[in-house]
């Protein structure tokens, strides 16, 4: 053995004992599928290394070898090649990583999940898909991402000024390539309003902690000097914290508009100027407060305040400490120009851990031993609260929670609990199938043809009702 080989095979001893390298796919998968991943379209993630005697004496025993691109706080669990010893899917937690297997090792079926993906890359649902990822039984099983050039894309629209761009530079010019979709070319995706139910965990990790004391009938105005908040009322002292979870405050509230550029959207408006705590919470009043569903990004950014105001702590550095930190977790998180963190739109994470917000809700709050959430906070968090508007991918609406959309499935009394950002970022979570679906897109532009995939997408891929073990 040369001096190259040997280093070689020492870097590989290294991987090996960092790393679960499952049973090679067999036959028809053998070619183009590791850990169900497709290598072609993951080429900075995963890369196949073809390392002549090495790889030949290592394929012998089953294993493949791959270069992962190493991110050390995102090691898959080692749990073994041999399935007999690996532990059980309700013991694999994936703080430093997910564990991962084949879709027809956990009830999936693989074809369906390859068909998605090349309808993905055909653009047959967007031409702007940058990623999908499938989860089950506490182990990711398939994911894809498709590479755009969103500097070219976008080229025009990042130099003129409007609902997307009020500032033309900066982190709230949606065109920039430098802050979307992609954090400062990070794989941290925008995640938009996904934020939005990330905050109504972390209020919920605040208040299982004891560190968020008011009760949710609490009126928001007891956390402003009324002297200085403009069209105070009767209506308007009568809104509480959980008006503000679910999108009832009641406020005068143009939303819809950002979606189709409106110049007059209050979501763009308040974008636009320094104090988005101020432009919200002056807003008039339009409906009694708990009545009526209205979607509202300014409510969101209230409750960073507020969560400010009640803990004494910020609530991104509290949600670094005791969810992200927990679950492994990398994120960033943009502030207003007042420093207030972004709370209505401004996380970035992967799809890897997006994921693991929707397996802490699967775990009723529970992460490898640890409460994170209280079982009664995530019970409250996906009840259907109020119902929302018809949307064109989703003709019957959704019913809301405290920032969880829920789904109903078709002929199925069951809710698919979602979280769902601007440009089609979506987490989809099928609580009784133990299933978690993640999808980033940036497609964001209103004359887009392209559409959402909605969870009746993926239903076609479980070949068994549940996991083999348990995971709810």
């Amino acid at each position: 053995m040369n001096a190259r080989q040997r280093i070689l095979l020492a870097l590989l001893v290294i991987l090996l004992g960092d790393m679960q390298l499952p049973l090679a796919p067999t036959s028809a998968q053998a070619d183009d599928v590791l850990f169900g991943v497709n290598l072609v379209n993951q080429p900075d993630k995963l890369t196949l290394q073809k390392q002549d005697t090495m790889q030949d004496s290592v394929k012998s025993a089953g294993i493949r070898i791959i270069r992962a691109g190493i991110d050390t706080s995102h090691k898959s669990v080692d749990s073994g090649s041999d399935p007999a010893t690996r532990p059980a899917d309700h013991d694999l937690w994936p703080s430093k990583g997910w564990a991962t297997d084949i879709p027809g090792n956990v009830g999936l079926d693989y074809e369906v999940l390859l068909n998605l993906d090349k309808d993905m890359a055909s653009g047959k649902y967007s031409q702007m898909v940058d990623s999908f990822a499938v989860f089950r039984c506490g182990k990711k099983v398939f994911e894809r991402t498709y590479q755009h050039d969103y500097a070219k894309i976008y080229a025009k629209e990042a130099l003129e000024r409007g609902p997307y761009n009020e500032r033309l530079t900066g982190r709230y010019n949606y065109f920039d390539s430098y802050w979307h979709p992609y954090y400062h070319g990070t794989d941290l995706h925008t995640m938009q309003s996904i934020s939005k139910t990330v905050t109504s965990v972390i209020i919920g990790v605040a208040m299982q902690r004891g560190d968020f004391k008011a009760r949710l009938d609490t009126p928001v105005l007891k956390y402003f000097d009324i002297s200085k908040v403009k069209n105070v009322d009767d209506h308007k002292r009568r809104i509480t914290l959980r008006d503000l979870l679910t999108m009832s405050a009641g406020l005068d509230w143009n939303e819809k508009g950002f979606d189709t550029a409106d110049p007059r959207n209050d979501t763009s408006l308040m974008e636009a100027t320094d104090d988005w705590v101020q432009y919200t919470i002056d807003k008039p009043m339009a409906a009694e407060p708990g009545k009526v569903w209205n979607y509202n990004s300014g409510a969101t950014e209230l409750l960073a305040y507020i969560f400010q105001i009640e803990t004494g702590q910020d609530i991104d550095d509290y949600g670094q400490k005791y969810l992200f930190a927990p679950l492994g977790i990398k994120h960033e998180w943009k502030r207003t120009y007042m420093g207030v963190v972004d709370t209505e739109g401004g996380l970035y994470l992967n799809g890897s851990d997006l994921a693991k917000i929707g397996y802490l809700y699967l775990h009723d709050g529970m992460w490898d031993g640890q409460r994170i959430v209280s079982s009664e906070w995530v019970k409250e968090s996906v009840t259907p609260y109020f119902q929302t508007e018809s949307e064109p991918d989703y003709k019957d609406g959704f019913k809301y929670g405290f920032k969880w959309w829920l789904y109903k499935l078709p002929d199925s009394t069951e809710y698919v609990w979602m979280a769902r950002g601007f440009g089609a970022e979506d987490l989809m979570v099928f609580p009784n199938e133990g299933l978690i679906v993640t999808v980033t897109m940036w497609d964001i532009l209103p004359t887009s043809t392209g559409k959402e995939l909605t969870p009746s997408d993926f239903l076609p891929a479980l070949k068994t009702r549940t996991c083999t073990a348990a995971v709810h």
